[in-house]
């Protein structure tokens, strides 16, 4: 015990430095730490001044924040939508999706609608999918329709993680779309929804011209009849 309290002062002498680097190396170090320890001395970090901390402490969150949830949420909300670094705006949408806590929805669908960032667009929209709430089906479904290729991307693979069956006829119109990484990417949503309307289109895809899309299908086919 003496060891860890001897640890514990060293951390928070490190994150209470003047000096950035020392205040990453502590952030690093919480690690060692008893997570309620450590989201306790984190907690004051989201608010530094430096985007780079706050980066490492909101990528923290991700774990440290199950101590408390409903906490950890009030602070990475706070930096989604006020951080002025896109970087760390992208990592809180990344870590309140990591701590699946479903009310987060409604804060993610709000960043998303507030900026006109497609790269913040494409964090919220590839979080969806492991936030693990059905009801962002219809946000995603207005983001399969983004200007931006990789917000389509990410959205057909986020209902791919959901796994509900009424995305099947708002995936439909991609099975010939021209770029061939889409339809990859299709390919694999719809091996995870496994319905009969997604196994008619994987049946498709598994005669596509692309080589990867037609296994990538094949498998989806697989993966249904096992």
């Amino acid at each position: 015990m003496e060891k860890v309290d001897v640890d514990t002062a060293a951390i928070q002498e490190l994150i209470t430095s003047a000096d950035v680097g020392d205040r990453l190396r502590g952030i690093n170090q919480l690690r060692t730490l008893d997570p309620t320890d450590a989201f306790r001395l984190i907690q004051p970090l989201s608010q530094d001044e430096n985007a780079r901390v706050r980066y490492a402490v909101v990528s923290q969150l991700a774990s440290l924040g199950q101590v408390n949830p409903q906490q950890a949420h009030d602070l990475l909300r706070d930096r989604l939508l006020h951080d002025p670094e896109i970087d760390v705006r992208a990592a809180a949408a990344d870590a309140m999706a990591a701590l699946q806590v479903p009310f987060a929805l409604e804060d993610l669908e709000t960043a998303y609608r507030s900026t006109h960032d497609w790269l913040l667009q494409f964090s919220i929209i590839a979080a969806l999918g492991a936030l693990g709430n059905p009801a962002a089906v219809g946000l995603l479904t207005e983001a399969l329709n983004h200007p931006q290729e990789l917000v389509k991307l990410a959205a057909i693979g986020s209902l791919g993680e959901l796994k509900q069956p009424d995305s099947i006829e708002h995936l439909r119109q991609f099975v010939e779309y021209p770029d061939w990484q889409v339809r990859h990417r299709l390919a694999i949503a719809l091996g995870q929804i496994s319905t009969p309307a997604a196994r008619l289109l994987l049946e498709q895809l598994a005669t596509d011209s692309a080589a990867a899309v037609a296994e990538a299908a094949r498998t989806g086919l697989a993966q249904l009849t096992a």
